[in-house]
């Protein structure tokens, strides 16, 4: 059965929650009015996803072991995947259950695919005499200029039907011509070469990444410095900080910092202020010195908190 949908969003962890094929982590880095529109088109053996957010932004992502993904910038966004800076026409196949970073500059669009590894399988089978299995580590593919436009068009025809709920989608004979499509297009891609020259070092980062990620969730509510973070982590401090770059566009402890201020910024969503005071929200997330915190809110996500706490939580 033909599934579609498209949802809006002014909440980035009402949007991070509504993803349904992955555990995903937002961290906005930049100031302005948070927007985002999600698509979804499920069709027998694809699930079709199209994602589009207005501001900066970090992106943990924890893929579902029992499904195959790809992803892939859709335009000209600005996009970095696992710390790899992807083009227009790139495509990564990733690993089963995969936990990744991706982060964006600014206003970005990016899509994705997920199909059952048995489908991959007999459906690469039949159409190229081989099966195509899951990566055993995340590959970055640059189809060729032909192969990535036929499958852009796809998608791109994918998201219209399912943003416009055309009754064309929902005939069973035209939803599943375009999915052969879709998978003669997907396999073809994944024919390509590879982009990265350096796989086995972004791989060893990513790894240093995740568990990173596993330190501050461990820790996030206390005082971190640096020599504790590496200790744990089990890296150089330099390391620690040329991976962040890499990966998330910032600093350890301007990630560190990040992350407490969108916890804030979440929590003075959710209070009625009736009760709860911009004071109270910043001792309980670690932030002892108002005036300072109040200074840093501002400049991050160019409001000041007791705005934030006064917003509708819807808008």
């Amino acid at each position: 059965m033909v599934e579609t949908g498209t949802l809006t969003f002014g909440d980035p962890d009402a949007y991070a929650a509504a993803i349904s094929d992955a555990r995903v982590k937002l961290t906005i880095t930049g100031a302005g009015v948070f927007k985002a529109r999600l698509t979804r088109l499920k069709l027998e053996h694809l699930e079709i996803y199209q994602y589009s957010e207005s501001l900066p932004r970090i992106a943990y992502i924890s893929l579902l072991p029992e499904r195959i993904f790809l992803s892939f910038p859709v335009g000209t966004a600005s996009l970095t995947c696992g710390g790899f800076a992807l083009r227009s026409r790139d495509m990564v196949f990733h690993n089963r259950g995969e936990r990744l970073h991706q982060h964006s500059d600014g206003e970005c669009r990016w899509g994705s695919i997920s199909l059952a590894p048995e489908q991959l399988g007999c459906s690469s089978e039949a159409l190229t005499g081989r099966p195509i299995a899951p990566p055993p580590a995340s590959r970055i593919l640059r189809p060729s200029r032909t192969e990535a436009t036929r499958f852009q068009s796809l998608f791109r025809q994918a998201c219209h039907l399912a943003e416009a709920r055309k009754k064309l989608i929902e005939s069973p004979e035209a939803a599943r011509a375009l999915e052969q499509e879709m998978l003669r297009a997907i396999i073809h891609c994944l024919a390509a070469k590879e982009a990265d020259d350096h796989p086995r070092a972004r791989h060893h980062r990513a790894a240093i990444m995740v568990r990173f990620e596993e330190t501050l969730s461990k820790r996030i509510d206390r005082k971190l410095n640096m020599p504790k973070i590496c200790a744990e982590v089990g890296v150089a401090e330099r390391t620690l900080r040329m991976c962040c770059s890499k990966f998330l566009g910032v600093s350890p402890t301007r990630y560190l910092l990040l992350q407490r201020l969108n916890k804030a910024r979440a929590a003075l969503r959710r209070a009625d202020p009736a009760k709860a005071s911009v004071a109270e929200v910043a001792r309980h997330h670690q932030f002892l010195e108002l005036g300072r915190f109040a200074v840093t809110y501002r400049t991050t996500f160019g409001e000041s908190p007791s705005v934030t706490l006064h917003r509708a939580p819807h808008t």
